[in-house]
C-alpha cells in the first residue's frame, strides 16, 4: 500500500507541477494585456497572444496524454483493428507536426513496397505523433527528423530518427519510463509531462508491436548523436485478420 500511496502522490505531484507552470503563462500575459492593452504596440499583442496560445496547447496536450494513461490502465481501452496504409498516416501527422514546428525539416524515405499494416488506426497516428513530434522537439533548431518505412521479416520498419545529446544505452529503457526525461541542455529547455513515449510503449505493445531507441555518436558534430527509434508493427495475414477481428 506504501508504494501505491507514494506513486498517487508522485503522479499528483508531477500533474500539479506540469499543470501549474502554463495556467500561470496564460493567466499572467491575459492580465497584462487586460490592464495595459493601450500602452501595448501591436507586436507585444501578438507576442503575448502567441504565448497563450501555446501554453493552452502545452495544456491540452498534457490533458490529452493524461486520458491516454488512464485508457491504457483500465480494461475498458479498446482497440479497433483494420488494414491500412502506415506510409499515409506518417505523412498526414508529420504534416501536422511541420505546422507546430515550421523551422524543423521532415524527410520521408520508403524502401520497397511497403504493405498494410493490420491496427488500430487512430492509436497508430497517436503512435506516429508522439514520436515525430518528441523528435522535433529534442532536435537543434533547423534540424532534420529522417523517417525510413521498410519492411522486414513480415513486418513493417519505421525509423524515426533526428539529432539529439547522446542517450547512454543504460538509459534506453528509462526513456518509455512513466513521468521519465533525460538530463541534458535540450531536454531542459523543452516543456513536458515524460508521458509520450510511456503511452507510445505502451500502445504499440498492445497491438502486438515493438519499440526501441538507439543512440550513436557523430564523428563530425560535437556533443551530438543521431537518436533513433525504431518501431516494428507485424504484417497479418487474412486468417490471423479473422482472429482478431473475432476477439474484438
Amino acid at each position: 500500500m506504501d508504494n501505491i500511496e507514494q506513486n498517487y502522490d508522485d503522479f499528483i505531484s508531477t500533474v500539479s507541477h506540469e499543470l501549474r507552470t502554463p495556467l500561470t503563462s496564460i493567466r499572467g500575459f491575459s492580465q497584462t494585456m487586460l490592464a495595459s492593452w493601450d500602452k501595448l504596440d501591436d507586436e507585444n499583442k501578438k507576442k503575448f497572444l502567441k504565448i497563450i496560445e501555446e501554453q493552452s496547447q502545452r495544456l491540452i496536450h498534457l490533458v490529452e496524454n493524461m486520458l491516454a494513461v488512464t485508457k491504457i490502465n483500465s480494461t475498458k481501452n479498446t482497440f479497433i483493428y483494420n488494414e491500412f496504409d502506415a506510409k499515409q498516416i506518417i505523412e498526414q501527422t508529420t504534416m501536422i507536426v511541420k505546422n507546430q514546428y515550421k523551422d524543423h525539416n521532415f524527410e520521408i524515405k520508403t524502401q520497397g513496397n511497403i504493405p498494410k499494416i493490420f491496427a488500430d488506426k487512430d492509436k497508430f497516428q497517436q503512435i506516429m505523433t508522439n514520436l515525430i513530434e518528441n523528435s522535433a522537439k529534442y532536435s537543434p533548431e533547423k534540424s532534420t527528423t529522417d523517417i525510413v518505412i521498410s519492411t522486414e521479416n513480415e513486418k513493417v520498419i519505421i525509423k524515426v530518427s533526428n539529432l539529439g545529446i547522446g542517450i547512454d544505452e543504460q538509459d534506453y529503457e528509462k526513456v518509455f519510463t512513466k513521468f521519465s526525461r533525460i538530463d541534458n541542455p535540450l531536454t531542459r529547455k523543452v516543456q513536458g509531462s515524460g508521458l509520450g513515449l510511456y503511452i507510445t510503449k505502451n500502445l504499440t505493445e498492445k497491438m502486438g508491436g515493438e519499440i526501441s531507441i538507439n543512440s550513436v555518436s557523430l564523428e563530425n558534430q560535437k556533443d551530438l548523436s543521431k537518436i533513433t527509434f525504431t518501431l516494428k508493427m507485424p504484417v497479418k495475414t487474412l486468417e490471423e485478420q479473422a482472429r482478431i477481428k473475432c476477439n474484438q
